[in-house]
């Protein structure tokens, strides 16, 4: 098995806090998520996680013009210039303090930050400047009072305008113009929101968070800026004769043409002084501000909400549209300079804490911080381009389809959500429940799902119609803390945790058939085995033991196996013949399901670490103590074990060896509590932690960082949460190729990169690209192809595979021994989904199967049958659409040829001649290269 898994994307986390933007052409929004920043692509609806992380959120991100170039800052001020091309930090920057705000120039030449009071200009990096210091410094300004908090450039980059917490928004030149100086625009009584520059103008706009709007005027036009030029000074005239004898002469010229220089200075500077006094009465404007309009935007907003204020401003120059965002989540959308308000909208009872327009004008981003959601609105049309809201809370549970193609996961918040791991985006999401969800559950004929929750219920959701169908609840109220399903999907369990009992129901009649009593303590996990022949349940509880049932044969007879500590998890292997169970003290135990005997055990604790709380009081390896994995789960093969729980590391283990194989860190966001494992001593005075002291903000109405005693979860009276890193739940995926975790910072996928990777299968000497291209040239097929699987290299298998005749695929198979026969489907399996020659991958999956059909062994090759019925499942989902789309279209043809043909009187056939039959393209008539 390989263990090369990297970080591919992050789900259930869709907004954290930040800047929203749109790429130049519109059609894709940027993000940052925690420490992490996502690409959603509208266009083919699909989202993306880049591969880098930071030490802490990132709070201020902007994209070049070009597009190729994207600068994020995070709150400690550490900026990362990241390549949109390679995907990778190509150099940080240190501002040491937190920054507010960064905008490219439009004409892509320098970037402004906003810093405390100060505001910082730079040369960009990249071919408009020939300079590739990405961060050499231009310009410096520190006229503001108070913190500055957003910026605008100009259309042609020469005017730069800065909004403050001073209530005044000030512009700054980025050449020295003559009837240009620095100037400042008040007018307002509160922070400066938003300011925008006109079109082709520098026209201006100010707003601010009481919701004052102005509009001001400027007094030149763009093309009346004059550039600075002093005046020349005349150069001194020098004598050429060095002559020693000419000394006295020389002097004395000298005397006198320091006499004449004198005096046509003074000529000049009279003469100078009547020029620019003639200039600027006759050419040169004088550069100031008129205050044209004064606007009440929070009044229309104030009449339903009294404390609304005004959280977020966009403007778009070409069609003159503003789009205000007030904290009770409402938004409006007004046309300037009348102000007509021409849409409003309420999304939310939260703040919107960023807002967004595209190039074209159309779209219009919408991010609310407390909420975790993120809207795309289309305001013409009135529809989303885009609704995604991840979890409000902790997300406690997850679990794969058995086509590895969708992940249910459930949290705090009481609500279950389906998401799409090929796309990334949310599907669908379930509110019946009213408490948090602690435990799902995907069915093996993956047609429902199953989740159990704290208000007492547990509840089956059916995927064809998105509904909740069955609602499972027992005598007396109880909080389900796990569930477990059987492999016939008949029977649910579910354990209690304030009355020690499990609960067995059917799932056909939603009756229940039996309470199982004998744990003494909350009942932990469940685990019904894998194995269709057996309907055994493996239980966990607090009581330190381990149950062996068989309700459905012997009603409550049960086994009982003493453990080491308080049982935390349990789970069976895939061939149903072993349990490993994890406990309190950190250990993950193995036994054999037949006859009770313990068959290995591994220490973990010491590879799981733990960081150390700024409120901690004991050290970070004395914290360890505490420790344990809380989720398991086993490979495919069972080989091996992933274990996770109060730690950032995620650990696979050697369930034979009992040794660890690999550890992954899954955060190193230092946003987090328990990150690192010892506290800055900055924080430490003679005082005491300076992490206990309670601090306060404007409108907040007191921010405490304090947790209650004993909360690890988070405050609800708290105001301000620094959540602990934790690992809730695990799951590899059944292909093999990925595994997933619900942690503090959301859904981590994490995947087999193999294209990255020279994985050699049984390479001779002899075999390079130059000789399996020859052969394959030679039309020796079967040869051609197992050099390549040998080589295992994707790009040639692919050009070895698709230069095969279809006429000669069988015959390539039959000379084939069945080793490679099994590479050569899992290839197809993980090229299935994204090659566009469907027919033709499928005529070599139909002839493997016919051939060597009665040869896989479906336990060994589980992951390869997996993935290749999750590609097929894909494409089918994606081709039916458009066959019912077309199948819709054609019948709507016959109708109006129908219509048409009887209001002229005339046969339909003469008209429009449609058998109804679809014709489809052989592969004959395909060109495969």
């Amino acid at each position: 098995m390989k263990f090369a898994y990297k970080f591919s994307n992050l789900l259930g986390t869709v907004y954290h806090k930040g800047d929203i933007i749109f790429s130049s052409d519109g059609t894709t929004v940027i993000c940052p998520v925690g420490n992490r920043i996502t690409i959603y692509d509208l266009k083919n609806n699909k989202s993306s996680t880049l591969p880098v992380e930071s030490r802490f959120n990132y709070n201020a991100i902007d994209l070049s013009p070009n597009g190729y170039i994207l600068i994020a800052i995070n709150e400690a001020g550490e900026a990362h210039v990241i390549s949109m091309l390679s995907k990778m930090i190509i150099h940080k920057y240190r501002f040491k303090r937190p920054v507010k705000c960064i905008k490219f120039s439009p004409n892509g030449k320098y970037f402004a930050v906003c810093k405390e009071n100060n505001v910082f200009i730079f040369d960009a990096p990249g071919l408009q400047t020939g300079n590739y210091n990405p961060f050499e410094m231009k310009r410096i300004y520190h006229d503001a009072i108070d913190d500055t908090r957003t910026l605008c450039w100009s259309f042609d980059s020469k005017i730069l305008a800065v909004g403050s917490n001073d209530n005044t928004t000030r512009l700054y030149s980025m050449e020295k113009w003559a009837n240009f100086k620095h100037c400042s625009l008040g007018s307002h009584s509160d922070m400066i929101i938003g300011c925008f520059f006109e079109k082709k103008s520098y026209d201006i706009s100010t707003i601010s968070k009481n919701g004052h709007l102005r509009i001001w005027e400027c007094s030149i036009e763009p093309e009346d800026l004059v550039l600075y030029e002093p005046s020349k000074k005349r150069e001194k005239k020098s004598n050429d004769s060095d002559s020693e004898d000419d000394v006295d002469l020389d002097r004395a010229i000298e005397k006198t043409e320091k006499q004449k220089h004198q005096q046509e200075k003074k000529n000049t500077k009279q003469s100078d002084e009547k020029i620019n006094e003639t200039n600027s009465k006759n050419d040169v404007k004088k550069f100031y501000y008129k205050l044209l309009a004064k606007h009440y935007l929070s009044d229309e907003v104030k009449k339903s909400d009294h404390n609304a204020i005004l959280t977020a401003a966009s403007y778009h120059s070409e069609t003159r549209i503003l789009v205000a965002g007030f904290s009770n989540g409402s938004f409006f959308l007004y046309e300037l300079p009348e102000v007509n308000m021409i849409h409003s909208l309420s999304i939310s009872q939260q703040a919107i804490s960023s807002i967004a327009l595209n190039s074209s004008g159309d779209w219009i981003a919408l991010g609310c911080e407390q909420m975790g959601q993120l809207l795309v609105w289309e305001w013409q049309s009135e529809t989303y381009a885009m609704k995604q809201q991840g979890h409000s809370n902790n997300m406690n549970c997850l679990a794969y389809s058995p086509d590895g193609q969708y992940i249910v996961t459930g949290g705090d918040d009481g609500k279950v959500k389906l998401w799409n791991t090929l796309t990334g985006f949310c599907t669908v999401t379930f509110t019946e429940h009213t408490s948090a969800v602690s435990h799902v559950l995907f069915s093996h004929n993956r047609k429902f799902i199953v989740s159990a929750s704290l208000d007492g219920t547990a509840r089956a959701y059916d995927l064809t119609r998105y509904r909740n169908f069955k609602t499972f609840t027992s005598p007396r109220p109880v909080q389900f803390s796990c569930l477990a399903l059987d492999s016939s999907d008949e029977f649910l369990a579910a354990g209690g945790q304030d009355f020690f009992d499990i609960y067995l129901w059917s799932m056909k009649l939603g009756t229940l058939l039996e309470i199982m009593s004998g744990h003494e303590g909350p009942v932990s996990s469940l685990s019904f085995n894998p194995n269709p022949a057996s309907t055994a349940l493996a239980s966990v509880s607090w009581d330190k033991t381990l149950k062996l049932w068989n309700a459905i044969e012997n009603g409550s007879s049960h086994e009982t196996i003493k453990l080491s500590s308080d049982g935390l998890c349990v789970v069976h292997k895939p061939n149903g013949e072993e349990v490993a169970v994890s406990t309190l003290d950190g250990q993950i135990t193995f036994f054999d399901c037949k006859t009770s005997l313990q068959t290995g055990s591994i220490e973990g604790r010491n590879d799981l670490g733990s960081g150390r709380s700024d409120t901690d009081l004991i050290t970070a390896k004395k914290n360890l103590e505490g420790k344990a994995f809380t989720t398991l789960c086993y490979s495919a093969d069972g080989t091996c074990i992933l274990a996770g729980g109060h730690s950032k590391n995620v650990c696979i283990y050697n369930v034979k060896e009992s040794v660890l194989v690999k550890k992954f860190e899954i955060t190193q966001n230092r946003s987090f509590d328990a990150v690192d494992d010892f506290i800055n001593r900055r924080k430490l005075t003679e005082f005491g932690n300076m992490a206990l002291i309670e601090e306060r903000e404007e409108r907040e109405g007191g921010n405490i960082t304090l947790k209650l005693p004993g909360v690890k979860k988070g405050d609800m009276a708290s105001r301000n949460i620094k959540p602990e890193v934790r690992v809730y739940s695990l799951e590899f995926s059944p292909t093999g190729q990925a595994w997933a975790a619900a942690t503090t910072e959301g859904l981590l996928i994490y995947s087999l990169d193999v294209g990255l990777v020279f994985d050699p299968f049984e390479l001779e000497l002899g075999i390079t690209p130059e000789t399996i291209i020859k052969t394959l040239h030679d039309r020796d097929y079967s040869k051609a192809l197992m050099m390549s699987l040998k080589l295992n290299e994707n790009d040639l298998i692919r050009r070895v595979i698709e230069n095969i005749p279809h006429n000669d695929v069988e015959l390539t198979i039959i000379n084939m021994p069945l080793i490679y026969i099994e590479r050569l489907l899992k290839f197809i399996g993980v090229e299935l989904e994204k090659t566009r020659h469907i027919h033709f991958y499928l005529i070599w999956v139909e002839l493997i199967f016919t051939r060597h059909g009665d040869k896989i062994n479906s336990a060994l090759h589980m992951t390869t049958l997996l993935t290749l019925q999750k590609s097929m499942q894909q494409k089918y989902d994606d081709i039916s659409k458009i066959c019912d789309f077309n199948q819709y279209t054609i019948n709507f043809i016959k109708k109006s040829a129908k219509l048409k043909a009887k209001n002229m009187n005339v046969s339909s056939d003469a008209i429009i001649s449609i058998n109804g039959d679809c014709s489809y393209a052989t592969i004959e008539e395909m060109e495969i290269g």
